[in-house]
This record gives C-alpha cells, structure tokens and sequence, in this order.
C-alpha cells in the first residue's frame, strides 16, 4: 500500500493547483553563454537536491507567508477574520524568531549522506523577510527586532552556504521578486487585493523603479562575492515578469482571470542577469515560470512529468508536511523516495526535495530517517544517478533503464514493498547490445541474460534472490 506522502502528491499532482504551481512542461529557450551551458550540463550530471523554505513563519506552521496575501484560498486561509490585525501580528513574528538550535553542518552531513549534491535555500519569500545580511532593509534576520540577531550565526544564508559548500554541496539563493513587506511593491497607499503590485506601474513609474532597484539590489548582494561562489539562482514569484499591452490584456480578458493587478512587472531580467554573471561568471539562472533566455532549467512543482522532457529540468517535492514546517509532518517513506528519485533520473530530470527547517532551527526526527533511509540506497547504487541521462523507452511496467556516456546502461527494478527479487527481469520493447556484459551493482555478480525478440532477459541467481544487496529498486549495469 503506498504511503500518504505519495498519495497526496499524487492528488496534488492531479489537481495542478494553479495559484502555487509552477508548471514545468513548456516553452523553453535554449541558453547560448558557453560558461553557462558548460556548467548547466555538470548540474545535470548532480541528479538530486535539498530545498528548504524557512522563515519567521514557522513559529506558525502555515504556508510560508501566503496567509498575508489577500486572495481568497483555502490552502492558505488566515486563521483570524481581521485581516488588518492579522497582517501586524504576521509581521511582529519578526521580534520573535530565534532559531537557537540552528546547526547548518548537521544538516549538511546529513543531506550528503543522502547522496544529495546541491542546496537552494530561501533567502527571502514572498513576505520580504530576508534571511541574509541585506543592507537595503531592516526586515532582516540580523536587525535587533529579531533575537537571533546577536548570535554568531545571525547570517543565516551565510552560514548555511559555508557549511554546504564545506561538504562539496553547488549552493544557490532563492529569492523571491515580489516582495510584501516593501513599500515599492504594496504601497501602503491602496489596498493589496491579490498576489500583485498594488498600484499602477505605468502611473507611478518612479516607485516601480525603486522597487527594481531594490530588487536587483538584494540579489546583486547576495552574489558580490560576501556569500561566496554561488552557483545557480533560484527566482520565484513568475508574476514580477515583463508583459506588453497585448500579454496583459490576453489574461484579463480570458475566462479564468481572477486577478485585480496584473500588469507589466519588468525588473529587466536581461539587465540583472548580466550584471549576475559579471559576479558570477557561468551563473545558472531560473526564472521559474517566465518564459525566456533567462529561465535555463524549468521546475514542475510536486509532480513527475509523464516522460523525459526535451531541455533542462528539476521536479521540487515536498518531503513531508508542507513547503514550510508544520508541526506534525507525515514523510514519505524511503521506499517512495527512492522510486521517485530513480523516476525522475531515468526521464532526464533533477529530484529537489524540500524539508522544511522549524521554528528553533531544527528538523524533524524524519527527516534525517528519511535521508538516511535514502542514503543506505545510494551507497550502493549511486552510480546508476549521478552523470546518467535518459534512454527511450526509459519504462516498461517495473523496469527502467538509462544510460552513461555510450558503453554503459543501467536497468533498475522498482520492487513494490515487500516483493521479492523476481527469478528474471527484462524489457520487451529495447534490447541489449550483443556481448553487453550485466552485472548487479552492490555485488559485481556476473547475470546472464538473452536476447528475447526485441527486448532483453536477465537472470538473477538464487543467491541474489535471497540477499540482494540494496531495498526498494534493484539495480543492473550492462558494458561492452
């Protein structure tokens, strides 16, 4: 029976709730910068990530910020009717938060066990509060609102990076573009309706461009040099995006429109990421849900695409619980994890799996189950992940395949809970090269197989049958 963590992800996957989903399957423009492209192939080659979304808000163990926006869901509805008061009290989280058990290298050697090889972190969500050292406002960890800010790891982002990159890890910010709590995006002015800028970009074009300064501004401290080499860029928030009259009328005007504010939101991507790569020569970029140059490799959301997509790209699923933390989390369990891991690599993809840190800086008890769970995997059957890229027909029932470089496939068998190792394992519909020789990672065991029609059969000894070397999916390596 499969775990609740899978169904829900299932149900989400079918439900494509289109207010927090960042579709992944779409247009995609091909990136020319040769330091980009060459780095962007070496990030393929990493396979699996850690996300985590922390903040102020965990103290509450709701939905990241998105109770202080205005709009009327019910998978972030505010627990207080004034909405005023609710936003104030939100805000004062601030004065606080102290995460006094924060340990950046425990997590770390945590995640490295798992086998995991980069690290996005949440420099700032949508609410504006930065969890970095930022000069250009006081909605920060390191004010002297926040208690935390007088402890030596006050720089929080800092910490993190160092500590991850201590271990081998790419590290990368994420980085909210619309930002609540500044004045330049919800003007105290008018009322905040929706996600949106609350006030008239093209009547008020000097705020906009404070507020474009302030943005570039903040992600441009966050890769000067202070936190180190950083690797990719995470943007959220696909609605700060440039649109021509045309774009936005096209969305006004069409049948599922429930927006009061959309407009042109131009921070001139093009701009900031020159002066990114000036920083940070090679910089991946993403630009979730905006299409363009800028957007190098495309995130579905909580979902496996069906089949391999045709360019970069990383599925972000959540671990257990929410994005964020809540108190009593349900993970998945390792058995899901790992045939996730294995789904998502055989279709060319990237797994990001997010666990959420908590409000005094610790994770759950799970959560390192969890990773440690997946890591016992890895140990063995780690090669058959990283550097790997997709294979037609990647699936047949229980079996996959993929390959490395051009002498080297790699066949997994996604058991279900509790199934023994099969006496044959096979495709029907691809074939081994003549004279491949197989083999069982974890043992070097020798297996013999046949060709069968168009597909292939090996078979696994006794002695494999009975003690295989790994759980949850069994892996070969065919040579020639």
């Amino acid at each position: 029976m499969k775990s609740t963590a899978y169904i829900l992800l299932t149900i989400l996957a079918l439900l494509q709730l289109p207010v927090h989903a960042q579709e992944g399957e779409g247009r995609y423009v091909p990136e020319t910068d040769p330091l980009v492209l060459e780095k962007l192939e070496k990030w393929q080659d990493l396979k699996f990530g850690l996300l985590m979304h922390w903040g102020p808000y965990s103290q509450w163990g709701i939905v990241e910020s998105w109770s202080i926006c205005a709009e009327d869901e019910g998978w972030c509805r505010r627990n207080n009717p004034d909405y005023i008061q609710y936003k104030k009290d939100y805000e004062n989280l601030q004065k606080t938060f102290n995460p006094v058990d924060f340990d950046p290298a425990r997590w770390a050697a945590a995640a490295k066990k798992a086998g995991m090889k980069y690290v996005v972190f949440t420099t700032k969500h949508h609410d504006g509060f930065c969890m970095f050292d930022t000069k250009l406002t006081d909605y920060r960890i390191t004010n002297d609102k926040t208690p935390f800010y007088s402890n030596p790891k006050a720089n929080i982002t800092k910490e993190l990076f160092d500590a991850f990159r201590a271990e081998g890890f790419w590290v990368g910010p994420y980085f909210s573009k619309p930002d609540w709590h500044s004045e330049f995006y919800w003007w105290p002015n008018f009322a905040t309706p929706d996600r949106n800028v609350n006030y008239d970009v093209k009547a008020y074009p000097d705020r906009w461009e404070a507020f474009v300064q302030y943005t570039q501004g903040q992600i441009l401290e966050l890769l000067d040099g202070d936190y180190g080499k950083i690797d990719l860029l995470w943007l959220d928030g696909g609605w700060v995006q440039k649109m021509t009259d045309e774009q936005v009328y096209k969305h006004i005007t069409s049948d599922n429109y429930k927006f009061t504010r959309i407009q042109n939101q131009d921070i001139r991507m093009d701009e900031l990421v020159a002066k990114a790569r000036q920083r940070q020569p090679g910089l991946i970029v993403v630009d979730r849900a905006v299409y363009g140059k800028n957007q190098n490799y495309l995130t579905p959301e909580n979902r496996v695409p069906e089949r391999a997509l045709p360019y970069p790209w990383e599925s972000c699923i959540i671990a257990g619980g929410g994005w964020s933390w809540v108190p009593k989390a349900r993970y998945m369990s390792g058995h899901d994890a790992v045939h996730m891991l294995v789904d998502i690599v055989i279709k060319g993809g990237n797994l990001l799996l997010n666990i959420a840190p908590g409000p005094l800086g610790q994770w759950h008890d799970e959560a390192y189950r969890l990773l440690d769970d997946i890591g016992g995997w890895m140990k063995v059957n780690s090669e058959a992940i990283y550097g790997t890229r997709a294979l037609e027909p990647y699936k047949e029932g229980k079996v996959c395949i993929s390959k490395k470089g051009d002498r080297t496939i790699y066949i997994y068998y996604m058991a279900e809970e509790g199934e023994p190792v099969p006496s044959t394992i096979g495709m029907t519909t691809y074939s081994l090269p003549a004279g491949a020789k197989v083999t069982m990672l974890g043992t070097g065991t020798p297996l013999s197989w046949k060709k069968n029609g168009k597909g292939f059969t090996v078979t696994m000894p006794e002695r494999l049958r009975k003690s295989p070397p790994s759980k949850y999916v069994w892996v070969m390596k065919a040579t020639w």
